[in-house]
C-alpha cells in the first residue's frame, strides 16, 4: 500500500517556489485539489509550472504579480503561506482573508503581527490587505501559541533577510522541518525545526532545487487504523517510519 505525499507539506513548500526566482522540482506531490489551486495561484502570478503525475517543475522567474487572486485566496486557507513567501522575496504582497477552512474561526493577526515586527508595514481596507516593507530586519519574535501557519510564514519571510531572526513558541509539526529541509536545500540557512525554537539566519540568495515531499503522516495513520480494525497486514510503501527523518534525494 503506498502513502501519499503530506498535504500540509506540499503546500508552503510549493510556495517556496517563489523565493528562489529560478527552478524548483518536487516529487511526491499529492494530487488533491488545494495543490490545483495553489498552482493555479502561482500561474496567475508568471510562474510556468509543468506537472505530471506526483511531479511539479516550477519556474518563478518570470513572476511579474504581487496581488494574489482574492477568487483563489478565498478557496483555501493555506493560500495564506504565499504571502510570506512573497514578502521573503519582493518585500511586498496584496491579498484578502484566506478561506477554504470548514472547522471554525481561524485569524492570521499572529501572521500579520510577525510580519510587523520583521519591518512590514500592514494596512488594510475594506477587504484587502496590503503588505509593504522598504527593508526588512531581523527580529526576535514569539508566538502566543505555536502556530503552524504563522511559524511558516516567519520562515518564508525573512529567509533572505539579513541577520538572525529567531522564533520561539514555533510550531513543532514534521511538516515544519520539512521545509526547513526544503529551504536549506534551496541555500537558506535554518536550523531547530521540530524544536519550539527554530533560527533562521538570512542569506542573500537561493538556488534552484530538486526536492522529495514527506508522506502524510495522517492518510498513514488512518490507513493504519483501518488495517487494524479488520486485523489485517500490509506492507506501506513511501511511509515515514520517523518523523526526523532526513530528506535524501
Amino acid at each position: 500500500m503506498q502513502v501519499s505525499g503530506s498535504k500540509n507539506a506540499a503546500l508552503p513548500i510549493i510556495a517556496a517556489s517563489i523565493l528562489n526566482g529560478g527552478m524548483t522540482e518536487l516529487h511526491n506531490i499529492p494530487d488533491i485539489s488545494d495543490i490545483k489551486i495553489m498552482l493555479q495561484i502561482l500561474k496567475k502570478l508568471g510562474c510556468k509550472i509543468e506537472h505530471n503525475s506526483d511531479k511539479i517543475i516550477i519556474n518563478s522567474k518570470e513572476l511579474n504579480s504581487c496581488e494574489i487572486p482574492p477568487d483563489l485566496m478565498h478557496k483555501m486557507r493555506s493560500s495564506v503561506s504565499l504571502v510570506g513567501a512573497l514578502i521573503g522575496r519582493f518585500k511586498r504582497c496584496t491579498f484578502t482573508y484566506p478561506g477554504g477552512c470548514d472547522i471554525g474561526k481561524r485569524p492570521i493577526d499572529l501572521h500579520l503581527k510577525a510580519f510587523e515586527q520583521l519591518g512590514v508595514k500592514v494596512s488594510m481596507k475594506d477587504e484587502s490587505i496590503k503588505c509593504t516593507a522598504d527593508e526588512m530586519k531581523s527580529a526576535e519574535i514569539t508566538l502566543s501559541f505555536p502556530s503552524v501557519g504563522a511559524t511558516e510564514n516567519i520562515m518564508l519571510a525573512s529567509v533572505l533577510t539579513e541577520g538572525v531572526t529567531k522564533i520561539k513558541n514555533s510550531a513543532m509539526e514534521p511538516e515544519i522541518e520539512d521545509l526547513q529541509n526544503m529551504l536549506n536545500k534551496m541555500g537558506a540557512n535554518i536550523k531547530g525545526a521540530g524544536s519550539s525554537i527554530i533560527e533562521i539566519t538570512g542569506v542573500k540568495q537561493l538556488k534552484n532545487v530538486v526536492y522529495k515531499v514527506m508522506p502524510d503522516r495522517i492518510e498513514a495513520g488512518t490507513i493504519l487504523c483501518a488495517v487494524a480494525a479488520n486485523k489485517r497486514r500490509s506492507n506501506f510503501k513511501k511511509c515515514r517510519a520517523n518523523a526526523h527523518e532526513r530528506n535524501n534525494k
